[in-house]
């Protein structure tokens, strides 16, 4: 029995391109299969902001509608697939925005929280926000902060201070992404 030497692999010829590797492959589609989930955790109204193809955006709103642990599993797979037609840095990027996982949505949250603080300490902070806003609802801004003081002092959650800290995130948020 004759034994044959392992032949060494040739090295690449110049101008050829190496594939990535059998593994390599792998880890990039689940990594994209794991951004297909992250974008399962956004709303409805969150996804619908973002430039997905039709037959993503579809399988994406089709997940919900799946009980079984194995169809769920094998339909993530299926969007990892479709994950494979877009780029997947924007999406990223708007999914850290939409957590208030980026520097510049955290910096959003604490602005809105002082400036809702503000509001709630000092009447004068409401004439920053209509100079902001000049096409909203003083009347209703107002009532908001009234009844957002009644139920801090009366010791109550804040049901009200919530509803004016989301009005002023999403006012400011859609200045910055028209500005």
């Amino acid at each position: 029995m004759v034994h044959k030497a392992p032949t060494a692999p040739m090295p690449p010829e110049e101008g050829s391109v190496e594939r990535p590797s059998k593994s390599q492959r792998k880890r990039e589609m689940t990594a994209l299969q794991d951004l297909g989930e992250s974008l399962l955790r956004l709303t409805a109204a969150e996804r619908a902001r973002l430039d997905l193809p039709e037959a993503l955006h579809e399988a994406l709103e089709e997940t919900a509608r799946i009980g079984s642990h194995e169809a769920r599993r094998r339909h993530l797979q299926y969007i990892g697939k479709l994950m494979r037609q877009v780029d997947p840095q924007p999406l990223r990027a708007a999914i850290d925005d939409a957590t208030g996982e980026s520097k510049q949505a955290v910096a959003l949250m604490h602005r809105c929280e002082r400036l809702r603080d503000a509001l709630l300490a000092d009447d004068a902070a409401l004439g920053s926000v209509l100079a902001d806003f000049p096409a909203a609802d003083a009347q209703q801004l107002r009532a908001t902060i009234r009844a957002a003081r009644r139920e801090h002092a009366q010791g109550r959650p804040s049901r009200h201070s919530r509803q004016l800290y989301r009005w002023l995130h999403d006012q400011y948020r859609h200045k910055g992404q028209h500005s």
